[in-house]
């Protein structure tokens, strides 16, 4: 389970052991089973969360109660609702889980206080979170420039694997497209 954590921020920083140990030391082993919200609307963030193992999905409702998925969070990814985990508010967003999951908690007193102790930390969350953001922005673009196959494509970059793991309804709502269109683009696929 460290392990993981630690070959995730080797990818950016090179801590010692003896780093590592303390900043192991700063997160929160959490199972979640398949079907439990980490996250619900309306309840203030705790925590960041790591993924070991699993799939979770951050999604919303919009007034007319239409499920909206704004990301699939996979092995190595971090998921939360941001602007609530920053701000200290309440979440906006549902996170649950579509498989049963194993993560990494981190509190956001835990991360500010890494980042003013070490200065590779302070560089390895301000390099997640521009990733983060770049990814919400080709997300939004892709949104509003691409049509459905070029979505479905772009999914299938970010995500290989997801089709397998992941009812085809919540891939639609995704995309932003119907069942039957996803259907056809699925069938086109060699």
């Amino acid at each position: 389970m460290s392990e993981k954590l630690r070959r995730h921020i080797e990818e950016i920083v090179t801590l010692t052991d003896e780093e590592f140990e303390y900043v192991f030391s700063h997160f929160t082993y959490r199972e979640f089973l398949k079907n439990q919200y980490v996250i619900q609307e309306g309840d203030y963030v705790r925590n960041d969360y790591f993924v070991l193992s699993g799939l979770l999905k951050s999604w919303s409702i919009d007034d007319k109660g239409k499920a909206h998925i704004v990301l699939f969070a996979t092995e190595n990814w971090w998921v939360s609702d941001p602007q609530a985990f920053h701000n200290q508010t309440k979440s906006i967003l549902n996170v649950d889980c579509l498989e049963d999951s194993k993560t990494l908690a981190i509190s956001l007193e835990s991360r500010e206080k890494l980042c003013t102790e070490m200065r590779k930390m302070e560089y390895f969350f301000r390099k997640k979170t521009t990733a983060g953001y770049i990814a919400s922005q080709q997300r939004i673009l892709s949104l509003i420039s691409f049509n459905a196959k070029e979505r479905y494509e772009y999914l299938l970059q970010q995500y290989p694997g997801l089709l397998q793991r992941v009812p085809k309804s919540l891939i639609a709502s995704y995309l932003g497209i119907t069942r039957e269109t996803l259907s056809r683009l699925t069938s086109q696929q060699p």
